[in-house]
């Protein structure tokens, strides 16, 4: 079942007390490391939209206090990945080692190892313009020689990864999927969507979506006995809802949201925002918002949101 919220304001070492953490919730870590341009960003912005708690070369003896604060954090932080490379201290100890004791500690760890061929790192190097961290450690100082340089030390990492994704031929939204798959926790993360009214004398929402224009519908401003309610008012809805067109409007937005948020899903996209405006963002457009989120909201057929917000950007204003 969707939930529906409404917003009625305007808009080496290793763990020392980890084994402490209950074990009727145990911790989860991910190690997140790979070959660089191998695609670790895009793993760790993943792994973050799935859930889990996401932190960068986070150095190994602050990896058991790390879990200590999240496990006494409200809520709780129990899915934390860990995202390191080649520059990190990490890499000059035993992987194994540390992931050993981790587990012993009773928490539960994998690594997830991203590599790729020479030929599409150098090709990624190249549009990202930027160095590769031993470059130039080689005596060559060349790209080649970074990427050599780095196989060699990341050989014993990638033979204890329990998880290796070769990148080569991978889109990013194929890379999102097989991420989902394995750390999803079973289930496929969902979209949350906001729909959002507003004024159009205020200006359209620039992180919007989809924008929709119900200045259509006639005004109530121009009712004297409905000019000072808003559309979250009943005299106010009742009104705009039963003007002709509203219902099969409504029907329409309901099936075109339906439609995109299913494809930004399947594209990796977990965040959309529909903005619904009118002249002053008060009385149209917040109740036209207002029903189009309930009725995302009671569709359990739309499986591909999980949480409708409903805002007021504008509301209050005049």
């Amino acid at each position: 079942m969707t939930r529906v919220e409404s917003n009625n304001n305007n808009a080496g070492a290793v763990p020392g007390k980890a084994g402490s953490v209950p074990e009727t919730q145990p911790v989860e870590v991910v190690i997140v490391t790979g070959l660089s341009g191998a695609g670790r960003g895009t793993a760790a912005r993943v792994l973050e939209d799935l859930g889990w708690y996401v932190t960068d070369n986070l150095p190994p003896e602050l990896i058991g206090r790390m879990i200590e604060l999240g496990a006494a954090a409200q809520p709780p932080i129990r899915r934390l990945a860990l995202v390191m490379d080649v520059r990190s201290r990490f890499f000059t100890g035993d992987l194994s080692g540390v992931t050993e004791q981790l587990r012993v500690a009773g928490i539960r760890t994998r690594v997830l190892y991203l590599e790729a061929s020479d030929d599409v790192l150098i090709r990624r190097f190249g549009f990202a313009r930027r160095r590769h961290p031993l470059q130039s450690d080689s005596p060559e100082g060349t790209l080649s020689a970074g990427l050599a340089a780095e196989r060699v030390r990341l050989a014993s990492v990638k033979a204890a990864a329990d998880v290796v994704i070769d990148t080569t031929e991978l889109s990013i939204h194929q890379l999102h999927r097989k991420l989902e798959e394995v750390y999803g926790a079973g289930a496929p993360a969902a979209l949350q969507l906001t729909v959002q009214s507003f004024g159009f004398k205020y200006g359209v929402p620039l992180d919007a979506d989809m924008v929709l224009d119900v200045r259509f519908l006639p005004n109530p401003h121009w009712i004297p006995e409905l000019r000072e309610h808003t559309g979250q008012e009943s005299v106010v809805s009742d009104y705009v809802l039963s003007r002709p067109g509203a219902q099969d409007y409504l029907s329409t937005c309901h099936h075109l949201v339906d439609l995109t948020t299913t494809g930004y899903r399947q594209e990796g996209k977990r965040y959309m925002t529909v903005a619904v405006g009118c002249t002053g963002g008060k009385h149209r457009s917040v109740a036209i918002a207002e029903a189009l989120g309930e009725r995302i909201g009671a569709d359990t057929g739309a499986v591909a949101v999980d949480v409708v917000r409903v805002v007021h950007r504008d509301l209050g204003r005049e």
